[in-house]
C-alpha cells in the first residue's frame, strides 16, 4: 500500500517563549515550507500544523486526526536562530508531539539543530529516524524506501536510527550546492493573515523571511552549524529576486529579513542584486545579518543601501580584541567601527549582537565593549551570554562545567551555565544595565541634535530626547546594583 500522506510540523511555540511572544514578530518555518514544497513536487501530499501560534503540543492530536498522515515529520526552521537554541521547551514539545504521532501509526522523523545533536534522545522518545544535517533530500529519498517497504536504512545518508537495539548513524550526506533547483517554499500551507495580524499589531508593517544562501565558511568557534555547515551556498540574484516579486504580489509584503547566516558573500552578488532590483523597479525594505569585515567598502555597502536594505546585525560580539581572537571570529575592533560608519553614511542601520561572558573575559574586556556601543551608537543591540552548543570547540572547552544545564527553557532565560570571571547573577544584572546605558546615550544624542536643530524635530524625535530624563537615572539606579554585585564577590 502506497503511503504519500505527510503532516509536517515544527517545534517552535512562540507562546513558550515570553519575550517572542510580548515582541509579536513572528516568521513562518521557512525550513519546514521547502521540505513540504519538494515532497509535494515528488508526488506527495503535505499539510501543515503550524505550531507557532498554537498553545501546546496537544494541538498535534487534532492534527493527525484530521489528516490520518503516513509520516509524521517535525521539521525545525534551520535558517531561525531561535531553533538553533535548542531551548528545552521546545525539546519536550518535539517529544510529547512523537509519542503522540506514534500512537498513531506514523513513521515518525525528527529534523533539527537539537535532534541532530540529541538524536539518541529523539530515538528514544518516539521518533523512528532523525535526519542529520541538510534534511530535504534524506527525507525525499527515506520516505520513499519506507513507501516501498524497504526495511534496510543504511544506504540512506544523513540518517539516524534504531537498528537491533542500538542507535546507528549512517554516513552524512553532501550538502546541495544548486539551490535554485528547489521549488519555492509552500507558503500555501501558512495562514499567512495570522503573521500579517501579529506583525501589524506589534510593529506597524508586514514582513516575511526568505533565504538566499545555506552554510556559512567563518569559523567562530562557539558557532554551531549542524544544519548547513561550513559550506557557502547561494541561489542567483534573479532567482532571489522573482521570489521577491512572488511575495509582494501574493502577500502585499512591507518587508523582508533575509535570514542567512552572512547575506551576499559571494563576489559581485550584492551589486548585481542591486542592479535587478532597480531594473524590476522593487520597492522593497529588508534586514540581513553580516560580517564587520565584509562591510569596509564603501561601493558594496551603498549597492546594499539602493538595493533597499535599511538594517544590518553584525556580530560585533565585544570591544575587545582580545575577546574577538579567543573566539577565533576574524575580524577587528577597527573594522566594526569602520563598517558602522559605512553603514551610516549610506542610510543603513548598524546593529550588533553582543555576547558577554565568554571564557577568559575580564572587567576591563567589558568595559571597551560597554565603551564601544556608546562610541558607535548602534541602531538597535542583541545582548547575550556565551551559550555553548553541541559540535563546537568553545562546548568541549566548558562541557565539563555543564552538570545542571546544558540549555535554556526559553531565549530570555539568559543563564550562564559554565564558571566563568562573575557568576550568573551579574551578568543577568549587566544586560540590564548596558541596556539602560544604551538608550540612555542614544536620548543624549537625541537632545544634542534637537539643540542644534530645534526646527529639524517631531514628535518621535522629541519623545527620544527627552527620554534622557528617564534612561540617566535608571541606567544609574542598574550601575549601582552591578557594583554591589561585584563587590560581593
Amino acid at each position: 500500500m502506497q503511503q504519500n500522506n505527510i503532516l509536517f510540523t515544527h517545534s517552535y511555540f512562540i507562546r513558550f517563549d515570553p519575550k517572542q511572544w510580548a515582541l509579536g514578530q513572528p516568521y513562518p518555518p521557512l525550513g519546514t515550507l521547502y521540505a513540504a514544497s519538494l515532497m509535494r513536487q515528488n508526488g506527495y501530499k503535505a499539510s501543515l500544523l503550524d505550531t507557532m501560534f498554537a498553545y501546546g503540543p496537544g494541538e498535534a492530536e487534532v492534527a493527525l486526526e484530521k489528516n490520518t498522515p503516513d509520516f509524521f515529520v517535525i521539521y525545525d526552521d534551520g535558517f531561525n536562530y531561535l531553533t538553533k537554541m535548542c531551548l528545552t521547551n521546545m525539546r519536550q514539545a518535539a517529544f510529547d508531539m512523537c509519542k503522540l504521532a506514534k500512537a498513531k501509526g506514523c513513521s515518525v522523523i525528527v529534523s533539527s539543530s537539537d535532534s541532530t545533536d540529541r538524536y539518541k534522545e529523539y530515538l528514544t522518545e518516539g521518533a523512528d529516524f532523525v535526519i542529520i544535517g541538510e534534511a530535504e533530500h534524506t527525507l525525499l529519498e527515506l520516505a520513499g524506501a519506507i513507501r516501498n517497504g524497504i526495511t534496510d536504512f543504511s544506504a540512506i545518508r544523513g540518517l539516524a536510527y534504531v537498528e537491533s537495539g542500538q542507535a546507528t548513524k549512517t554516513l552524512g550526506r553532501p550538502v546541495l550546492k544548486d539551490l535554485d533547483n528547489l521549488p519555492l517554499p509552500a507558503w500555501d500551507l501558512v495562514d499567512i493573515d495570522r503573521y500579517r495580524q501579529s506583525w501589524l499589531k506589534h510593529a506597524g508593517y508586514f514582513s516575511l523571511n526568505m533565504g538566499t544562501t545555506r552554510g556559512c565558511p567563518f569559523k567562530c568557534n562557539w558557532c554551531a552549524k549542524p544544519i548547513y555547515g561550513n559550506r557557502y551556498n547561494s541561489r542567483s540574484p534573479e532567482n532571489v529576486v522573482q521570489e521577491i516579486k512572488l511575495l509582494k504580489d501574493w502577500f502585499k509584503v512591507d518587508h523582508l529579513w533575509f535570514c542567512d547566516d552572512i547575506f551576499g558573500l559571494k563576489p559581485g552578488w550584492v551589486v548585481e542584486f542591486a542592479q535587478l532590483v532597480k531594473k524590476e523597479k522593487l520597492d522593497i525594505r529588508f534586514k540581513i545579518q553580516s560580517r564587520a569585515d565584509l562591510l569596509s567598502e564603501d561601493d558594496l555597502v551603498e549597492a546594499l543601501a539602493l538595493s533597499g536594505c535599511e538594517n544590518v546585525w553584525i556580530g560585533a560580539e565585544s570591544g575587545s580584541q582580545k575577546i574577538l581572537d579567543a573566539m577565533d571570529k576574524g575580524t577587528t575592533v577597527d573594522q566594526i567601527r569602520q563598517s558602522t560608519r559605512l553603514m551610516k553614511k549610506h542610510g543603513i542601520k548598524p546593529s550588533f549582537f553582543i555576547q558577554f561572558g565568554y571564557p577568559g573575559e575580564l572587567k576591563e574586556d567589558i568595559e571597551l565593549t560597554i565603551n564601544l556601543i556608546n562610541e558607535l551608537l548602534p541602531f538597535e543591540i542583541g545582548i547575550s551570554v556565551s551559550y555553548p552548543l553541541p559540535g563546537t570547540s568553545f562546548y568541549e572547552k566548558v562541557k565539563a562545567d555543564l552538570k545542571k544545564k546544558t540549555n535554556w527553557t526559553d531565549s530570555d532565560e539568559m543563564a550562564l551555565m559554565f564558571s566563568n570571571t562573575f557568576p550568573p547573577s551579574y551578568y543577568k544584572q549587566l544586560h540590564r544595565y548596558v541596556h539602560q546605558n544604551y538608550h540612555q546615550h542614544l536620548a543624549k544624542n537625541s537632545l544634542v541634535e534637537l539643540v542644534k536643530s530645534p526646527f529639524n524635530t517631531n514628535a518621535r524625535k522629541l519623545k527620544k530626547a527627552l527620554s534622557v530624563f528617564y534612561h540617566t537615572p535608571a541606567a544609574m539606579v542598574e550601575k549601582l546594583k552591578l557594583n554591589r554585585l561585584e563587590k560581593a564577590l
